[in-house]
């Protein structure tokens, strides 16, 4: 997967300069600094687009001599791609995007440069104050929107302005005309830290493509990140293979703190790039497997296609199969050679917790592969598997907490009893939250009696800070709370999330729609779901029984009717966990409703609502809101539809109880 293109380190900027000093420039010498910093080779359409974006900006910044600097080809690591220009004149942050001999404005023009300006503002720590007015300048343009626009947003983010090749100095004149703040000391706004916080699937493709993964995300001072998480399983790793033994680690970590983000990162580090692929990310999460997949492959398809050189989608598709697997399909390749040992030395299993136990593992196994006497529960087959290797092998369990929203799933107790009963050798390392009652491995600890010579507890193995939500990491807790009952708590904590990551509340989804669309800027995404029980959300045009494709759904653009942007198709936990959008609506149905005894949970069959009695099943329930009340990552409006009293089936007081108590923590209402 690696190739020689792959770079450690990325130089934020080809070219850069004072104002003063690019003017006087030459533009060849310009050009030299351009081509010498990138990987592009002499062509004529690069060196031609470049010069005449060199010859139109010294025209507009001919008056501002000694305003400030500017930067071509700034990076930006989190979306893979790099703006055109960054201009830091006066007080204000230009991103100049140019479409060299274009007529027309596209729609996918705009958000690009809305999406650089958004990624500054929202995670360039030098960034977050000064107004940032983003500009897309299609240089044969006649016709403009020079008017300056704020949003409801309120962090000076304009919209973006359109210019062509002649009127780009006066967008830059009007801007700074109308919007008022402190000089920009550009040496300082250069050195400026980067901390962003990618979707997963944004994480996938900047680690594939040869990123660090210190380069697209947090670094907390002050909590473990996933940098040094990610490096102390790769000492685990090398150790184990120096050493020739086996080893499995167990990294915890609150919902969106990056435990998939840290398993992708040991994944495209530790392959052996002259040999045989020996790393593997494992998941039992379908939805989020395939997305991966044609989101890695088709970002390969189109980074290649950029460098003239021609990979066909089934190449690509190919090739990020080999790191990114279905748990089952490992499985069942593993089940197929019972005596050879896997290609891979390393396994990274996702959410860990949710492999299937004995009883369930054994049921599938002879009713799907016609594979009587399989007496194994899906850990101990897995540990079976790495530990056919002779010399060295290592596991990596991603374990999450209040996740687990399937029948059969063994919890992370099995692993114990696997490793307990069938594995004597293999060395285990722990995150010592391990034993918080939501991962539910204290008593196994202590039913199994594993001693310090075979168990070592690292700190570094758990994240306690969500990066889901860069606008405020309380959300967690908060919902944690709502869900709990934890009245007073939950009030407290949402004073304190505040507008920073806005949670509204209405009976109405045409205003829930509304909402997410105005909130929404270039192509941030958002959607609605609903749980998988929801089944009287009929009469609102939502049915969880139309099952969605999740590729569409989450990676395809808004011209697409199958994408999440359309507000058409629903998507339910089982296709959202492990993921996330930036805006979601989510419908609450009578499944779950609050009472003043606190929760009630119901299935519908048939014509009518039934209790649920089984504990289990309403920890599935609970469980599924948590994960549709945790997927947003800039903030959500929850629907709670009015009810229809013509409707046995929807009656009011089915809704009111659920809409009044979460009214009564706080939330505002649409």
């Amino acid at each position: 997967m690696v190739d020689s293109d792959r770079r450690t380190e990325m130089n934020r900027f080809y070219y850069s300069d004072q104002i003063a000093a690019f003017l006087d420039a030459d533009d060849k010498s310009i050009l030299g600094a351009l081509f010498s910093g990138s990987s592009f080779s002499a062509e004529t359409t690069q060196r031609d687009a470049w010069l005449e974006e060199i010859q139109i900006l010294k025209s507009a910044l001919a008056e501002y001599r000694t305003a400030g600097s500017v930067y071509f080809e700034y990076s930006i690591p989190r979306l893979g791609r790099r703006v055109d220009v960054v201009a830091i004149i006066r007080h204000v942050i230009f991103v100049l995007e140019f479409k060299v001999g274009e007529r027309k404005f596209t729609a996918d023009g705009l958000d690009q440069v809305w999406d650089y300006a958004l990624d500054l503002k929202n995670f360039h720590e030098t960034s977050h104050e000064p107004p940032i007015a983003p500009v897309l300048i299609a240089t044969e343009s006649t016709h403009l929107e020079p008017h300056l626009t704020t949003t409801s947003h309120g962090d000076r983010l304009f919209v973006p302005l359109k210019s062509n090749r002649h009127t780009l100095g006066e967008a830059i004149r009007d801007v700074l005309r109308q919007t008022t703040g402190a000089e920009i000391d550009a040496a300082r706004w250069e050195s400026g830290r980067y901390h962003p916080t990618p979707t997963i699937i944004e994480a996938a493709r900047s680690l594939y493509a040869g990123h660090s993964v210190e380069e697209i995300s947090r670094n907390d001072a002050d909590a473990i990140n996933v940098g040094r998480t990610s490096e102390t399983i790769s000492k685990i790793i090398r150790c184990a293979k120096a050493e020739s033994r086996k080893s499995i680690c167990f990294v915890t970590g609150v919902p969106g703190a990056g435990k998939t983000l840290v398993g992708l990162n040991i994944a495209t580090q530790h392959i052996d790039v002259e040999s045989e692929l020996y790393s593997v990310f494992l998941s039992g999460n379908g939805p989020l497997v395939r997305i991966l997949r044609e989101a890695l492959a088709c970002d390969r398809v189109r980074q290649e296609r950029g460098k003239g050189r021609e990979v066909t989608k089934k190449e690509a598709r190919r090739r990020v199969e080999a790191f990114i697997q279905n748990v089952h399909h490992f499985r069942d390749d593993c089940l197929a050679n019972p005596s050879q040992a896997p290609v891979e030395h390393v396994a990274l299993f996702d959410e860990a917790q949710r492999a299937w136990n004995l009883e369930k593992t054994s049921s599938f196994m002879l009713t799907k592969k016609k594979k009587a006497n399989f007496n194994f529960s899906e850990p101990e087959f897995l540990i079976s598997c790495l530990d056919r290797h002779r010399d060295w092998a290592v596991i990596v369990c991603l374990v999450g907490g209040g996740q687990e929203i399937h029948t059969g799933e063994a919890g992370i107790t099995e692993w114990f009893e696997s490793l307990r009963r069938s594995f004597p050798a293999w060395r285990i390392y722990i995150s010592p939250r391990l034993t918080d009652s939501e991962y539910g491995a204290a008593n196994s600890l202590q039913q199994f009696g594993f001693g310090p010579d075979r168990v070592e507890f690292k700190d570094e193995l758990h994240l306690a800070v969500s990066m889901r939500s860069f606008r405020n990491e309380n959300v967690s807790a908060l919902v944690k709370q709502v869900l709990d009952g934890q009245v007073e708590q939950a009030r407290g904590l949402l004073q304190r999330t505040g507008e920073q990551y806005p949670v509204v509340i209405t009976r109405d989804l045409s205003k829930g729609k509304d909402w997410l669309k105005h909130r929404a800027r270039g192509t941030e995404r958002y959607g609605v779901v609903a749980s998988s029980n929801a089944r009287r959300l009929k009469p609102h045009g939502v049915d969880v029984r139309s099952k969605i494709d999740p590729v569409h759904w989450f990676l395809d653009g808004k011209n697409d009717v199958r994408s999440s942007y359309y507000l058409e198709d629903v998507a339910t936990e089982f296709d959202v966990q492990g993921l996330e959008l930036d805006w979601v609506c989510v419908m609450w149905d009578a499944d779950f409703r609050h009472s003043p005894s606190g929760w009630s949970h119901w299935s519908f069959s048939g014509t009518h609502w039934k209790r649920i009695r089984s504990p289990q099943d309403k920890m599935y329930l609970k469980n599924a809101y948590r994960v549709m009340l945790t997927r947003a990552r800039q903030g959500m409006v929850i629907v709670i539809p009015e009810g229809d009293v013509a409707d046995p089936t929807r009656e009011p007081q089915f809704y009111d109880p659920t809409f009044e108590y979460l009214k009564g923590i706080g939330f505002p209402v649409l």
